[in-house]
């Protein structure tokens, strides 16, 4: 759902780890498809420089003998598809959230950001953090939902899919912590001057008790 008022937000694009780790690396997105994904995250990226919407560009960084994002190697580097783009600020992190350890909370607060939209990987890592983190300091959030990815998980506690993985965290982002949309609705939202809205967990609730 696309929501206008007359008070047009105050919104960034952040653009987490678009690194080439998860395309040709040790962590392959599977689900939604790359070959869908990267083009959103492009088009995102324009249409937020047409909109004058700043971009925050995120880079994740292991140590150099890490097994995955070891800084400096070919996996670590940003995918073209970001790094040819222009950024308004650039963040390298080494924890899930882009919070930690970062500027990125006196960046937003400067440049009086009230809504936060999320792009890049993984679905249920780093976006998942920063979601939440951002969503308990009062951001209002977007998540594009097919410019964002996961991979597959089985461990201890069982095992998931990417597909399962990035839908259940699709909806429980949409219950609460981040309105979820496409690429193309949240362009159109821009475009207005709105901002794409969530759902509540009452409503999420019996919803699904409707459909049983």
């Amino acid at each position: 759902m696309t929501h206008t008022d007359a008070k047009a937000p105050r919104r960034a694009l952040v653009v987490i780890d678009v690194q080439m780790e998860y395309f040709t690396g040790g962590l392959l997105i599977e689900y939604p498809p790359v070959a869908q994904t990267l083009p959103n995250i492009g088009r995102a990226m324009d249409a937020a420089r047409a909109a004058g919407i700043p971009v925050v560009v995120v880079q994740h960084s292991e140590s150099a003998a890490a097994p995955v994002f070891a800084k400096g190697s070919a996996t670590w580097a940003l995918h073209d598809t970001v790094a040819s783009r222009p950024r308004d600020h650039y963040i390298e992190k080494a924890w899930p959230s882009v919070y930690t350890g970062t500027d990125f909370a006196q960046w937003l607060e400067q440049h009086g950001i009230d809504t936060l939209t999320v792009i890049g990987y993984m679905t249920h890592n780093c976006d998942a953090s920063t979601i939440f983190e951002a969503t308990h300091r009062g951001l209002h959030v977007e998540f594009l939902q097919d410019a964002t990815g996961a991979l597959p998980y089985a461990n201890e506690a069982g095992q998931a899919s990417a597909e399962e993985i990035h839908r259940v965290f699709s909806v429980v982002f949409h219950s609460r912590f981040a309105a979820t949309g496409s690429t193309d609705a949240w362009i159109a939202a821009i475009q207005a001057g709105g901002r794409l809205e969530k759902n509540n967990v009452l409503a999420s609730n019996r919803a699904a008790l409707a459909a049983r």
